[in-house]
């Protein structure tokens, strides 16, 4: 089954007609809804900094700064040396001076060169100085696959952030998410890592720019009974999919998206799989020591009494990224994930 970037939106229960939004919600993409996000950040604070290849004058290789330099200036909102260490190593030199850098590393897989400085500096700094020095920057990474794009432009490095203490990590699913997870990451005094799901950045949902409801820990996006699908960034919307094709059998899936990758919202992860009694974690990134493994050890730690079956993960495979339309057979699909269901519903103990 197909992968493709542009998955038909009202399967995921997201619109994408303009002007059918509530009056309280406007109708935007991913990719409009995060520039809005900068937009106003930049606004409502004057020490926040835009900064990363082509994001300047271009607006980015995904226009998600697009319009920021010319409204913000060129002193807010500016171009990079294709280098990026070098980006993350000025981001740790403006938070020192008292800005809030926000940087962008153009493609996840590019996010490489800079671990030095990510792990080293900006995950430790404020720990090494015993928290004179915060470390307040937003670094958002296009991220995952789905886009077909050539080796090193589609990456799952949730797993390799999330395990470097003092950095937080997200991922957003939708429009709506995007804007407020984007909006309160930028206010935080810790470095936060936030990743794009890059094959979602054209994919319009309703947004209300007044509601955000809680910004932090973990989002049931569908209400289930029999089964709890734990997922996050593009995959939930995948998951949503499944659920609903899984409802014309009878079963009814609930759809927990984590939204926070670091800290993992356990809370809502047992709270869920208490309720349903069965699990499966699907994400992208390959099988061995991937965040899932996490997750599956949270929900067994939180639900051992209750489980009826052992924890389910559907990921990629322990292969690097593949490129092109290799993506389809990589990134988990609608049969892989209604398989990973079916093995769990018909487990027996004994």
């Amino acid at each position: 089954m197909s992968n493709s970037i542009l998955e038909g939106a009202s399967s995921t229960g997201e619109s994408t007609a303009l002007g059918t939004a509530p009056a309280d919600t406007t109708v935007m993409s991913m990719q409009q809804a995060l520039n809005r996000a900068l937009d106003e950040v930049l606004a409502d604070n004057p020490k926040a900094v835009i900064f990363g290849e082509d994001c300047g004058r271009l607006g980015g290789v995904f226009r998600i700064t697009d319009g920021l330099q010319a409204k913000h200036g060129e002193q807010r909102v500016f171009d990079t040396p294709l280098a990026e260490s070098g980006i993350l190593g000025m981001s740790v030199g403006l938070a020192m001076a008292g800005f809030h850098p926000i940087p962008e590393v153009q493609f996840d897989g590019f996010a490489y060169p800079a671990i030095n400085q990510i792990v080293c500096q900006i995950a430790r700094m404020n720990y090494r100085s015993r928290g004179t020095m915060p470390m307040p920057i937003t670094l958002r990474v296009p991220s995952f696959g789905g886009i077909r794009a050539p080796e090193h432009h589609g990456e799952s490095l949730e797993a390799l952030f999330a395990h470097v203490p003092g950095l937080k990590v997200v991922s957003p699913s939708n429009p709506h998410e995007a804007y407020h997870l984007l909006k309160y990451a930028a206010t935080r005094p810790d470095p936060v890592i936030f990743m794009e799901p890059k094959s979602r950045y054209w994919q319009k949902g309703e947004v209300d720019v007044n509601h955000a409801g809680s910004p932090t820990g973990a989002k049931v996006m569908r209400e289930g009974r029999h089964l709890t699908l734990v997922a996050w960034g593009a995959m939930v919307a995948r998951c949503l999919q499944v659920a609903e094709l899984a409802a014309e059998d009878g079963i009814d899936i609930e759809v927990l998206d984590l939204r926070w990758l670091k800290p993992i919202d356990a809370e809502a992860l047992a709270a869920s799989v208490r309720k349903t009694r069965r699990a499966v974690v699907v994400h992208e990134a390959p099988l061995t020591s991937g965040l899932g493994a996490e997750v599956a050890q949270l929900i067994t730690q939180g639900c051992f009494d209750t489980l009826k079956a052992p924890v389910e993960r559907v990921t990629g495979f322990d292969v690097p990224y593949p490129s092109g339309d290799l993506e389809d057979e990589y990134i988990p699909n609608i049969d892989r994930i209604l398989f990973g269901i079916q093995r769990v519903l018909e487990y027996k103990r004994g």
